[in-house]
């Protein structure tokens, strides 16, 4: 079954955070990878730039609509996906568990309804 872990964290700029911090988060992402991608689960992921690098795009009307962001009037923002394969829910908690954007942020789990396998929508499950 595909899951989306999907990271949720307070934006904090590079300059704020101590340089031995930022190179520990950076080590622990890496090491987490590595374990997914050696447990042969790891089917994408993405760290995302901060929302004020986000755009929303609308169609109202016929007519498309762009919004630069940021949008979300919260601390959390969301940070990163990593999409997984595994066999149930206890398993992608306990890959969730390991995610060290867990430590200072939230990790939402999500069961994925529908992926695309080699261009075409197929039950993710």
């Amino acid at each position: 079954m595909r899951y989306a872990l999907i990271l949720h964290n307070e934006e904090v700029r590079r300059e704020d955070v101590p340089a031995e911090s930022w190179a520990d988060a950076e080590a622990g992402f890496e090491r987490f990878v590595r374990e997914l991608t050696d447990a042969g689960v790891l089917a994408d992921a993405a760290i995302l730039h901060p929302s004020t690098a986000a755009s929303i795009v609308k169609v109202r009307e016929g007519k498309m609509r762009v919004q630069d962001g940021p949008f979300a009037d919260t601390k959390e923002k969301l940070a990163g996906i990593f999409s997984i394969d595994v066999p149930d829910i206890d398993a992608a908690m306990a890959w969730a568990e390991k995610c060290p954007g867990a430590a200072y942020g939230t990790i939402e789990i999500r069961p994925a309804q529908l992926v695309v396998s080699e261009g075409v929508w197929q039950p993710a499950g």
